[in-house]
Formats: C-alpha cells, structure tokens, sequence
C-alpha cells in the first residue's frame, strides 16, 4: 500500500485521475453529495465540495453513483438526484444545474447510475428511464410524464446545446438503463453510442439526431429487460452484454454510409454474458466478466468465438468492470478480493490479492459492497472500497 485516504460514504463510482489529482463522488453521513479532489501521491484530501442535498439508497446503489469525468481543465459531476455541476481543479466552481428541475426527478428502479461523457469540449449526459413516474416513489413530482433523452451542454458555462429525445418501444422496467454513453470513431466520422431500453443508437455528436439503430434485442419483450452494462467500441463494431445472466453478448455491426440497413447484429455468444460489469475491449480482444458466476471469458471480436473462459476462484459476487492495463486484467469482488489474469492467448491467474489485512472486508461487510472498477495511473492501482480509497504500488 503506498497509501490510503478515508473517505466519508459509500459510492459505485469509480475514481478518475489527470496527472496527481483524482476526483470522486461520495455522500456523507449527513446526506449530502460531495465531489472530492484528492492527491494521487499520497492520498491527502485537496478539496471537497457539496454539490446538492439528498442522498437516497435503492438496492446497492444511491445518489452518489455516476463517476466524475474530467478534460484536465474542468471536471464535471452528476448525481442522481438531477444535480449536474462543473469545477476547475481548484475546486471552483464553474456552474451547477439540476436536471430534475427542468425534466422532472430521474425515473429508475434503482436509482440513475450513468456517467457523464466529455468530448471535444462537449459534456454529454444519458438519460434513460420510464415514462411513468408514479411506479417510482423517490421520482414522484409535478410533472406525469418523463422523456429518455441525450442531452449536450457546454462544460465551462452548463449552457444546454441540444437535447435528443431518444423513443423506444420498450415497456415498464425495460425501459430503465444504467448505461454511459461512448464514443466510436466510424466511416461516418465520430458518433456517440448509447445502449438500453431494448436498443443500441448512434447519435451525432454535434447536433444528437439519430444515425443509426439496432432494434428487436430485445425479442422476448421483456417488462424487466432493465439494462446495466455499458457498451464498448472497437473496430470490429460495438459489444454489448444483453441483461441479465442467461441473456447472451451481441457485436453490432452499423453499416456503410448510405447503406439502408444501418446496423445489424454480426454475431451472439451465448456463453460471454454479463448483467452488471460492462465488457472490457483490450489489445484486439473482449474480456466479458460474469460476475454471479465468477466466470471471465476471452471472445473473439471478429467471430464471436470463446477463445478461452475459466473460473476466478473467488466465492463472492462481481459487479465492478474488469480493467485491462499493462497486459493484465484486474477484477474485484464486492467483499475485496482482487484477480489479476493475463490478456493473453490462454486463461491464466496470475494471483489473488485480498484485501485482507486492511480495514476492506470488514468495511465492504459493514457499510455495503464495493462496486467501484479498480483504476490505473502512473503504475498505480487505485482501488475504492466504501469508506476508503487504496493506492498500491511504490511511493509517487
């Protein structure tokens, strides 16, 4: 352990770092939301800012479960209960608004989990979730009906740009999705990727229309096809894990420019599933973690084929995503024991490290499960339990 930093509440979101500082939501005892700055090299708090009352908990999430995302010039948070605020790395702050305000309070089961994207001097925000509201206790207002939208802001003043309205056939719970948004760099240039409510869609970054849309995943019309795991990118095309276990992975394939059918489903694998950790696409392969089996699988992104899939050997569940850096995949578990495999041509563990002999087990069984995917900087794994943040690896 180079070191380790307390941290006031419990949070799924996962740390993000420019250079030696790392930002990361968290509420504190009181309720409130807080955005903290903390220093990479010896984990002493910068700053810490409340950005908005209200901390709720449903299921393992609440309020505080999107990730920070930052540009190295601003970093900008949202929250779920709609509050969406920007600041320099002084912690000034440069603006704050509350989407719930405008669009109603966010309508989800279990509590809005998306994380902002910031691109090219553009802050996206996804917004994926029921149309009726009253089904929901904590997104009841004054307003009846709820829109799923794409919504684009400027990140140093939080002027709104556009907003795409984002239909969908799907129905009941099915419509809710915890997803963030991706980009991908295509023949058509550059397009923002959303997945959820029975559908994957491309969007223009510059003004949000539509491109294009690979419909019907969901075939059996599922009322409970809630989605969880966000898509990646690669050049074969977008991957993106079905909901729940027994649902398989698809690569979606859009077409040419000018093509009538835009996107199309290249290949399934039944056995690559995942309901909650998103794939992870690292050196020409996709890793899916199937965290309720304990079970990691090497897919082919071409074929779709299984190149090799093995067991963790770790009685606990999953739910964090897996990491790829330095030719190895880090996975952890919601009581803290740490996998590291090879992203080679074969499964292979290269060790278990558990978090045993630090205050993890005990802090994962007493205030909640970790569920933050463990971050990569400068040499250093930087792993978030509920009330700590751990850096290990030599001094910075």
């Amino acid at each position: 352990m180079a070191w380790v930093a307390s941290l006031p509440g419990r949070s799924g979101a996962t740390p993000v770092i420019w250079d030696d500082s790392i930002f990361l939501p968290s509420p504190d005892a009181d309720g409130n939301l807080l955005l903290i700055c903390i220093a990479s090299k010896d984990g002493k708090i910068r700053w810490q800012r409340t950005v908005a009352p209200g901390n709720e908990v449903g299921g393992k999430n609440n309020m505080a479960s999107p990730s920070a995302v930052t540009d190295g010039k601003r970093v900008a948070i949202m929250f779920g209960t709609g509050n969406l605020a920007a600041y320099d790395f002084s912690g000034k702050q440069l603006w704050s608004r509350n989407l719930a305000q405008t669009y109603g309070k966010l309508a989800l089961m279990w509590l809005y989990g998306s994380s902002p994207l910031l691109y090219r001097d553009k802050l996206y925000v996804e917004v994926l979730q029921r149309a009726d509201p009253s089904v929901y206790r904590h997104a009841i207002d004054d307003k009846p009906r709820r829109e799923s939208f794409l919504l684009c802001l400027d990140p140093q003043t939080g002027t709104e740009l556009w907003r795409q309205v984002r239909k969908t056939d799907a129905r009941d719970e099915s419509q809710d999705a915890y997803t963030s948004p991706v980009v991908r760099q295509s023949p058509r240039g550059t397009e923002i990727v959303i997945f959820g409510a029975d559908c994957v869609t491309s969007h223009d970054p510059e003004s949000g229309a539509e491109l294009w849309r690979s419909g019907s995943l969901n075939a059996k019309k599922s009322t409970v096809w809630r989605t969880i795991a966000s898509p990646v990118s690669g050049p074969e095309g977008i991957f993106a894990c079905l909901p729940r276990t027994f649902n398989p992975m698809v690569a979606v394939t859009p077409g040419q420019p000018g093509d009538k059918a835009l996107a199309a489903v290249a290949w399934r694998n039944t056995e690559a599933s995942s309901d909650v950790p998103s794939p992870l696409y690292y050196q020409g392969k996709v890793f899916v973690l199937n965290g309720n089996k304990q079970k990691l699988i090497c897919v082919d992104p071409k074929t779709g084929a299984t190149r090799w899939s093995g067991h963790l050997q770790a009685n606990e569940v999953f739910s964090a995503s897996p990491t790829g850096a330095d030719g190895k995949i880090y996975c952890i578990g919601e009581a803290g024991t740490v996998v590291v495999l090879s992203a080679g041509d074969e499964f292979k563990i290269l060790s278990h490290f558990s978090m045993e002999g630090t205050a993890a087990r005990s802090d994962a069984a007493e205030s909640g499960p970790i569920l933050s995917t463990i971050a990569v900087a400068n040499g250093h794994l930087f792993v978030r339990t509920p009330r700590s943040l751990y850096c290990i690896g030599s001094h910075l």
